[in-house]
């Protein structure tokens, strides 16, 4: 099993996921396996 982690550090909606998680699902990950995550660490 494969497990895909997709992850932009914008979330005000300038980055999108989409081309990661199509990477992804090429690469055999199937949708259910696929996490994904908006966040910044920019103030941390």
């Amino acid at each position: 099993m494969l497990i895909g982690y997709a992850r932009v550090s914008k979330s005000d909606g300038t980055q999108v996921l989409e081309p990661q998680i199509d990477a992804l699902i090429e690469h055999g990950v199937t949708c259910e396996h696929i996490y994904t995550d908006y966040a910044s660490g920019k103030n941390d």
